[in-house]
């Protein structure tokens, strides 16, 4: 795509990078027929293609109005539009940038002022959110109906294992995990510990910095990256093999330090590092199939009774583009893993999407829980915590984490205590 930068973005960095992207596209609207805004809206307008005719329209000199600022903000960042396009574009950086462009020339109504604000502020404090999340449990049955589907329901962790083995790994708490699902954590640690490997939480990491930086406070979100990376260095200098992500959109953004952070001479090598030593729990465990195919169904026998339909998250399939681990795993230790149709569309949570975009996110969930109902399973689980908490508000059927179901059969091995529970997190 032939693009001509106004002089004021010519030379500067994320006019450059936008630039490099924008070559890349070839008009070719593949991307379109994937784009769920697309297919809910049908305009051009709202689909790949025509945000970035918008986007290079503000890079070119022209000045945005609020007409531009809703297509850019209807996107669900979701990236199925990379997954499919043939030239490799990045879109979802380069719908970064312009949104970054875009809100620095149009002031946005007070109401959404306060909302972003809000969200930005809350969010990702654990501090702050826990509290608001305790007393929204507590009020749930009094809640209008569409804040109490935004309420988890109160849950318990599992116990904590001990056990001090030789390997370790660093495991990101996350902000709003721990108040929403805190067995995730714990069962993932249970499931490592039967392995051999003992999960590190460093206390003072947090926000991966998704939540500030797409809600167009890059500044702040850059900040809660190198707050992690400051919490997590003196452990990867001791050794830690891996930062372990239960979270797909904690990790899709956590592998992209390296990216943001590249011109930071004081983090950019730092950066790098800890990108490259991230990884998804499902990228570890396949490593260790045999093991967790032995612990499950070699002592117990368990796992040929669950019919399992397993949502991936758009952050794990085309943020990260990682396919096919988790179904396969699951499947080897004897799990009905059913997908359904569409499965790689998005379920319309997208971080704070579904509190910004309601009517846009209610009706993507529809579609989806439509199709996972039609799967027959006993079940859902995903592999995010915003999508888990998006589904679940939808339907009656249990949602989890698959991480969580693997832990409730390999528990069975290592006998109840390892899922008693109550257990606080050390330094959590």
């Amino acid at each position: 795509m032939q693009t001509n930068l106004a002089p004021q973005y010519r030379e500067t960095p994320e006019g450059q990078e936008a630039e490099a992207i924008l070559r890349q596209c070839v008009h070719c609207g593949f991307c379109t027929a994937t784009c769920p805004t697309y297919q809910l809206l049908g305009d051009e307008l709202d689909g790949p293609r025509g945000r970035i005719y918008l986007i290079k329209q503000v890079l070119e000199g022209a000045t945005p109005g609020p007409s531009t600022q809703l297509h850019l903000d209807r996107c669900l960042t979701c990236r199925n539009c990379e997954t499919t396009c043939p030239s490799g574009v990045q879109y979802g950086r380069l719908l970064d940038i312009g949104r970054h462009l875009v809100d620095r020339q149009v002031a946005r109504p007070a109401a959404q002022r306060a909302a972003r604000t809000l969200l930005r502020e809350v969010l990702p404090r654990a501090l702050v959110f826990k509290p608001l999340m305790r007393a929204g449990q507590w009020l749930r049955p009094a809640l209008p109906a569409a804040l109490r589907a935004k309420v988890a329901r109160p849950a318990p962790a599992g116990e904590w294992p001990r056990s001090g083995h030789a390997r370790k790994m660093l495991l990101l708490d996350g902000c709003v995990q721990p108040s929403m699902a805190p067995n995730i954590n714990a069962a993932t640690a249970r499931v490592f510990d039967a392995l051999g490997i003992e999960l590190v939480i460093a206390p003072k990491a947090g926000c991966c910095g998704a939540i500030r930086y797409h809600l167009n406070d890059q500044a702040g979100g850059l900040d809660d990256m190198r707050r992690n990376i400051d919490a997590w260095w003196p452990l990867v200098e001791a050794g830690a093999e891996a930062i372990v992500m239960t979270a797909s959109g904690c990790g899709a953004t956590v592998k992209e330090y390296g990216h943001l952070l590249r011109h930071d001479a004081a983090y950019a090598g730092k950066a790098g590092r800890i990108s490259a030593l991230t990884k998804d729990v499902s990228e570890i465990l396949c490593g260790f199939q045999d093991a967790l195919v032995e612990l499950i169904n070699g002592r117990t026998g368990a796992g040929q009774e669950h019919k399992v339909a397993f949502h991936p998250p758009c952050t794990l399939q085309h943020g990260q583009q990682i396919r096919g681990k988790v179904e396969g795993l699951l499947r080897a230790v004897g799990i009905d893993v059913r997908l359904c149709a569409d499965s790689h569309l998005c379920c319309g949570s997208a971080g704070t999407y579904s509190l910004l975009q309601p009517e846009l996110s209610g009706q993507l969930r529809e579609r989806k829980l439509a199709a996972l109902h039609a799967t027959g399973a006993d079940e859902i689980v995903s592999a995010n915590i915003g999508c888990q908490s998006h589904l679940q508000g939808g339907t009656a059927m249990p949602v989890g984490h698959w991480i969580e179901l693997l832990d409730r059969l390999s528990s069975r091995s290592r006998g109840p205590s390892a899922a008693s529970p109550g257990t606080t997190i050390p330094g959590a």
